[in-house]
């Protein structure tokens, strides 16, 4: 019979205040989304009357509600379209010029990439007038197109280093062997460092998914009050009106806006966690 190994007393209160730790995060996470998902089916009496007790009716009327009070249906719908657009915009452009950082050995693709990095240090609302005056200058206000050509430009910076830094991992005796076979930078590019770079991919389309549909400050500006191209998270806040806001309906139309979030990240998961593990190997 094999003995069992004893830890020593330093390690064995270590994991029990870890395995407390962890379970008292998750509780504090997971009381308000209860919350919330109970809430949904609730009334306002409810609400405040018994917050944390379970729904006396577990019917959909609120959610009904809010996507024909606040038309969440066409809502959702554009938000879908203007961010699937924006991804695909940015990984376009994303992609070719972090294979060309990465490749790079002179001191112009460091400036280059440093020009990049200072994207960073320019916040958001700070462009905002400027992009406004573009907008207006293009034909292109009250538009979802100007939003869609608009998102990538926010998001490169931090897209072209994550692959700059996933492509530099690739050796370059993988590029030089599908040279000699005839590869273009092109199939290079494409045969060689996107499928290596699966997990840094899905991690810029995880982290950028979560800004654009969130987006909320430059679609309300642009877009304007058009019901008829206005984003989800343009229309989530006329549900709360002066005269009396239905918070189950609120909460119904809120639970409504983070399903698209879950499905994403469900689907992302996995690519990311591969690309953290990844880069701390590297590391």
């Amino acid at each position: 019979m094999a003995s069992r190994t004893v830890l020593p007393l330093r390690d064995r209160v270590g994991s029990i205040t870890s395995g407390t730790l962890a379970w008292l995060y998750a509780a504090i996470l997971i009381i308000p989304f209860y919350y919330f998902i109970a809430s949904s089916f609730k009334t306002n009496e409810e609400i405040f009357e018994s917050p944390l007790a379970l729904p006396t009716s577990w019917d959909l009327s609120n959610f009904a509600t809010a996507l024909r009070q606040a038309d969440l249906g066409l809502a959702v719908a554009n938000s879908a379209l203007t961010t699937v657009a924006a991804l695909i915009l940015t990984l376009l452009l994303a992609l070719p010029a972090a294979f060309a950082l990465a490749r790079a050995t002179g001191r112009i693709g460091r400036i280059i990439e440093t020009v990049f990095s200072l994207g960073f240090l320019i916040p958001s609302f700070a462009a905002l007038f400027p992009t406004f005056l573009l907008a207006a200058s293009l034909g292109l206000f009250h538009t979802r197109t100007f939003v869609v050509l608009l998102l990538p430009a926010t998001a490169l910076p931090l897209s072209i280093v994550i692959l700059t830094a996933f492509m530099r991992t690739i050796p370059r005796e993988l590029e030089e062997a599908a040279s000699m076979d005839g590869a273009t930078t092109l199939q290079v590019l494409r045969q060689v460092y996107l499928p290596i770079c699966i997990p840094g991919i899905a991690t810029v389309l995880l982290l950028n998914f979560l800004s654009f549909w969130n987006a909320y400050l430059y679609p309300l500006i642009l877009i304007g009050p058009d019901t008829a191209q206005r984003t989800i998270q343009v229309a989530l806040p006329t549900l709360k009106v002066d005269a009396g806001t239905d918070y189950g309906v609120l909460m119904a139309g809120t639970l409504l806006t983070l399903l698209p979030v879950y499905l994403v990240y469900t689907v992302l998961q996995k690519q990311m966690q591969k690309a953290l593990v990844s880069g701390a190997i590297k590391g």
